[in-house]
């Protein structure tokens, strides 16, 4: 079980390795400190929100005991001294109501300050990290375009080996083709196949075809010399008629054949 576990865990790291793409991950990890900035300046907002509260409150408790203060001395000087006593007493517990609200207002107003320097500082490491993650991607981009244009270069890339092996069928499927039709040849030539169209030949009519084109050629070369070098007319003639004569030529025999 231990090595089943083992290999689990190493096929799903390679797995896992392979499909993981780096600019992905710094991405991803960018938007995770962007929220955690975003829940810290949160925090600040609350917090600032608290102490204006309390600043609200003691505004308001230090203008009710001013005006407690007020009354008893007005009732001082009217001879009331028992409600002078009174008012006292109940400026006495708004001022313990004030201390106490001072009080939390001195701890919010430092943990305000804390925690506003805590997102200055988190606001200075995410624009880092943003800059150092920006030149990751474009360094980690080009390596990846470099390596892609080495291995096409290379020949070793998936898409360019699949390229040349198409290359390598199609050229042995040439050369067999290619085989095929030279051994065809090769064996109506030698007359071994037939041909049923007709217009294969032996060697002895190839042989004839090639003399007699060999021979209009000549003549055709022989008259484009005499007009080239502006011979008379009587000498085209004679090259016309030695033309006629061979061509004529093998006209003549069957009758002197037939005369004897």
């Amino acid at each position: 079980m231990k090595r089943m576990g083992m290999l689990f865990r190493a096929k799903a790291n390679k797995a896992l390795d392979r499909a993981e793409d780096p600019r992905e991950t710094l991405d991803y990890s960018y938007q995770k400190q962007l929220e955690l900035l975003q829940k810290v300046r949160r925090g600040v907002a609350d917090v600032a929100t608290s102490r204006k509260r309390l600043e609200l409150q003691l505004n308001q408790l230090q203008g009710q005991s001013a005006k407690l203060e007020d009354q008893g001395r007005k009732a001082l000087a009217l001879g009331r001294e028992d409600l002078a006593r009174e008012a006292l007493s109940r400026r006495a517990a708004l001022q313990q109501q004030v201390t106490d609200l001072e009080t939390q207002h001195t701890t919010l107003q430092g943990e305000e300050e804390k925690l506003t320097l805590a997102a200055q500082r988190l606001q200075a490491k995410v624009d880092a990290f943003r800059t150092k993650k920006e030149t990751i991607k474009a360094t980690y981009t080009a390596a990846q375009a470099q390596t892609r244009i080495g291995e096409a270069f290379s020949g070793i890339s998936e898409e360019m080996g699949d390229v040349g092996l198409a290359i390598q069928r199609a050229e042995d499927k040439t050369q067999q083709l290619q085989a095929r039709a030279g051994a065809i040849d090769e064996l109506l030539a030698s007359g071994a196949l037939d041909d049923p169209t007709g217009t294969a030949k032996d060697d002895i009519a190839a042989e004839l075809d090639r003399i007699s084109g060999g021979s209009d050629v000549e003549l055709e070369l022989q008259r484009m010399k005499a007009e080239l070098a502006g011979g008379s007319s009587s000498s085209q003639q004679a090259i016309e008629g030695g033309a006629q004569g061979t061509t004529q030529q093998p006209q003549q025999s069957p009758h002197k054949f037939d005369k004897q």
